[in-house]
């Protein structure tokens, strides 16, 4: 079931109205002697500027008018052990490519990127994840 949720609401709006509510000031240009300061550090990879309530583009109505009921595609329960049981083994193999085809395969509508982005490995300095090129079968 998806509620709908009203107007959409920015999230710095959302962070000024919470440090008010908590009894303190936002700190901005115009009150330099504020408390706390609201700071913008960017996306990151993978992060959404929206948020996704309903995957499927036919949700159906239901007796509430403000109540939508999904109908979307799921796995049963044996596929998603199975789904599960060889992505447990692509992680022990460390096989990135072979994660991103499973995910691909049991995620509805994941649409990965096309280069393999190991942010661990990135701020460690160690690679994590080996790539493999061609078919994991």
């Amino acid at each position: 079931f998806v509620l709908d949720m009203g107007r959409p609401v920015k999230v710095f709006d959302l962070a000024r109205r919470m440090i008010r509510l908590s009894g303190l000031k936002p700190k901005t240009d115009d009150e330099p002697d504020g408390d706390i300061e609201v700071v913008f550090n960017g996306l990151r990879p993978g992060e959404k500027l929206y948020e996704e309530l309903l995957i499927g583009d036919n949700p159906e109505s239901t007796d509430h008018p403000r109540i939508m009921m999904a109908n979307e595609k799921y796995l049963s329960l044996e596929e998603v052990e199975l789904g599960l049981e060889r992505m447990s083994e692509a992680f022990r193999r460390q096989d990135a490519v072979q994660v991103k085809q499973l995910l691909a395969e049991l995620v509805t509508d994941y649409q990965p990127s096309p280069k393999i982005v190991d942010h661990l490995a990135h701020s460690s300095g160690k690679p994590r994840l080996r790539v493999v090129s061609g078919s994991s079968s």
